[in-house]
């Protein structure tokens, strides 16, 4: 990593996640962007990592626990009424400076992991598609898990700009979001069977310890309001039921999984942005690993950021390949558009 490689990733960051979505991350990532201290303050990082998410998760997280700074005046997530955000470069830099000691450790250990349960917005209809072409209960592997919350995406429920409610209708945690362009997706009456649920990651995120779940709230942006709070409703949903997790690497211990799995049973493998942590050569490993498994029986793996952006599921049918383009997303699920 350099420094103008480095300054490149905040601009990219400003510009195409934080636009429109948080004027807070947008500003300060454009002004770090231009600041050569704050830049390689940054290489503590592992290179694999989503930087600007990490440096500014790394503050928000010292400021939850309590660092008692004037930064905390621009942070929605800290104060009813924040400042200007236009005066808040300043304050952040000299955060940074401060409490430094405290940061890097953070930038070296910690890793993203943001649990986003809106992302289950598009899940959901992606799940209700391949029920309805199998016909059998679905068992859910999730590459790079964090604590879960997604794997109880059918526990969820769902409504598309109308009244219409899909997923489980008497369920306390509900996501909305916006289906743009011309195509909808089927969203079957009835919730598809699930058979089991087991989510794999090299280093599980446990919502009941107070660290990791600070740690996960500081991942969401300050001005997040709404996916805060969906955060906490999943939360308290996953502390009351039993989750399969395990610490490991899931695209090596993928093939021994899907053994595990009873033939009447559909595997599905999904992970949502996890991808772009993944060295090219991980990714290819795990497209071969899915192709391998489908020679013998059917397979169903949803994904995005491998090749692109959008939302892709690939297929293996009585060895028969058949790969899709699902939907364009937004980061956090806030809308999507049906590509079927």
């Amino acid at each position: 990593m350099n420094i103008n490689h480095l300054s490149e990733r905040f601009k990219s960051f400003a510009i195409k996640e934080c636009k429109g979505s948080s004027q807070l991350y947008e500003h300060l990532s454009i002004e770090i962007s231009k600041d050569k201290n704050l830049i390689e303050l940054t290489m503590q990082t592992r290179e694999s990592q989503p930087i600007p998410n990490l440096l500014l998760g790394a503050v928000h997280y010292l400021l939850l626990n309590g660092k008692d700074h004037k930064l905390k005046k621009f942070y929605p997530s800290l104060v009813e009424n924040p400042r200007n955000i236009e005066e808040s470069f300043d304050y952040f830099k000299d955060f940074c400076y401060q409490f430094k000691d405290e940061i890097i450790p953070i930038l070296k250990n910690k890793i993203v992991q943001t649990n986003e349960v809106g992302r289950c917005s598009y899940l959901y209809p992606t799940f209700c598609y391949i029920s309805n072409i199998v016909q059998k209960p679905l068992a859910l592997i999730e590459i790079g898990t964090s604590a879960g919350l997604q794997l109880f995406w059918d526990k969820y429920s769902y409504s598309y700009g109308t009244n219409e409610i899909y997923g489980d209708k008497n369920s306390g945690v509900h996501i909305t979001a916006e289906i743009k362009g011309e195509n909808s997706p089927f969203l079957q009456e009835k919730n598809p069977s699930i058979a089991s649920r087991v989510g794999v990651d090299l280093n599980i995120m446990d919502v009941t310890d107070d660290e990791d779940n600070l740690w996960l709230q500081a991942l969401i942006w300050p001005n997040h309001h709404k996916r805060r709070e969906l955060f906490n409703k999943a939360v308290d949903y996953v502390r009351k039921n039993q989750l399969t997790l395990i610490k490991g690497d899931g695209v090596a211990l993928l093939s021994e999984l899907s053994k595990q799995i009873p033939k009447d049973h559909s595997i599905c493998v999904f992970h949502t942005h996890v991808a772009n942590q993944m060295p090219s050569e991980v990714k290819k490993r795990l497209l071969e690993q899915v192709k391998s498994i489908g020679t013998d029986r059917e397979i169903f793996h949803i994904y995005n950021n491998m090749q692109d952006k959008d939302l892709h599921l690939d297929y293996y049918i009585n060895g028969k390949e058949c790969t899709k383009k699902i939907a364009k997303t937004e980061g956090h699920g806030r809308w999507f558009s049906w590509e079927l």
